[in-house]
């Protein structure tokens, strides 16, 4: 944002046109105002702060609410905000803050990120005066494995996206629609691939996290209760472990099947064709994230033409979510909007287009009565 700020926030110049001839006409980048950011607790730093550096790079002023589920995360982000900012420009909003007083008010702009039901409810108070948002929410994100893809190189990266953060991340793949012609071989790869990252017992990993709280851990816990466990499976309420877990399942209506999971589950439903797998994405909300492994061009093309999603990769997970000239948002019912790097900044401005005119010549074919020059004026628009 430093290294290119002077450059994005310096008014465009764009093409003159014939009716205002002569003129310079510019775009220029205001800031909203007063935005009110909502930050989530899969990722609470990255997902708090990064939008404020889009917002303070436009030139807004931001109030700042993490999320309190991370509650250290929040007193650090309070602290570092507090011990480094004038509170006139960037505020924490109090722990004990309430959610409904906070949205009574009006903003310049709101920036959210979270569940859809919340999202819905921001939107709602949003609404009430108008006030410009993006919400990045979630949903069940595919992945499809075809017959003609890597699969020992289509397991790992799934394993990967999957089990990063404890699968407590809102492009991780939701689940997974895998062709029956690689399953034995694409299951064999998977529980070599999560013994490889974690060991025999991922309970002992350094690497491998817990479950936020006690209700989500119930909550993922009882998901497990019905299906044929291809890894994992194992459980510790003491300490919110739940196992990395592929589990089969042959139905969409499975409980699954119904809400986003996050968490380090993840069904599997056999699928004959591509086709078939379109067919059971397209029976879902649009996708915050899609992801198809496939060495088959003409596939890779169908999947990303006829499946609306926010953004997503072929032949890897969650990888788009780490390039900065990708802009980062949802479809519909995972969000509206995006972000990270230049798409950060846009979001946090008002292009406001502004036309230069010069007082001399004044062109008096503009100016009634028209009479005869109408026939003129649509000769000079053509």
């Amino acid at each position: 944002m430093l290294k290119n700020v002077k450059k994005w926030a310096t008014p465009e110049l764009v093409k003159d046109t014939i009716a205002n001839f002569p003129s310079k006409n510019y775009i220029y980048h205001d800031p909203y105002g007063v935005t009110l950011i909502i930050g989530a607790w899969n990722y609470p730093l990255q997902l708090t702060l990064a939008p404020v550096i889009g917002a303070i790079a436009a030139g807004n002023t931001c109030i700042i609410k993490p999320p309190r589920a991370a509650i250290n995360t929040y007193h650090v982000i309070e602290k570092i905000i507090q011990e480094n900012f004038n509170d006139n420009f960037l505020a924490v909003l109090e722990e004990h803050s309430d959610n409904s007083e906070m949205l009574s008010y009006r903003y310049d702009y709101i920036f959210f990120t979270g569940g859809v039901e919340i999202g819905k409810t921001i939107a709602r108070a949003a609404a009430e005066f108008l006030t410009p948002t993006t919400l990045e929410l979630g949903g069940k994100s595919p992945c499809i494995v075809d017959k003609q893809s890597d699969v020992e190189t289509a397991a790992k990266r799934v394993a990967w996206g999957k089990f990063l953060n404890g699968g407590q991340t809102c492009v991780a793949p939701d689940y997974l629609l895998l062709h029956d012609a690689v399953k034995e071989k694409f299951y064999k790869a998977f529980a070599n691939s999560v013994k490889d990252f974690y060991g025999s017992n991922p309970q002992d990993s350094a690497d491998y996290p817990r479950i936020i709280n006690d209700r989500h851990f119930n909550r993922l816990a009882a998901l497990i209760k019905d299906g044929d466990i291809i890894v994992g499976g194992q459980t510790d309420a003491d300490t919110r472990y739940i196992a990395p877990t592929l589990i089969e399942i042959d139905s969409l209506e499975h409980p699954l099947m119904q809400d986003e999971i996050f968490g380090p589950i993840l069904p599997v439903l056999t699928i004959q064709s591509i086709d078939e797998a379109i067919s059971m994405v397209k029976q879902f909300e649009k996708p915050l994230a899609f992801y198809i492994f496939s060495n088959n061009y003409a596939t890779q093309q169908k999947c990303l033409n006829t499946v609306q999603f926010g953004g997503g990769c072929v032949n890897d997970t969650v990888s788009h979510f780490i390039n900065d000239g990708l802009p980062f948002g949802g479809v519909g019912n995972s969000g509206v909007g995006a972000y990270h790097g230049k798409f950060s900044f846009d979001t946090f401005t008002h292009k406001k287009g502004v036309c230069h005119k010069v007082t001399w010549p004044d062109v008096p074919l503009r100016y009634p009565p028209y009479n005869g020059k109408l026939m003129l004026v649509k000769q000079v628009m053509r």
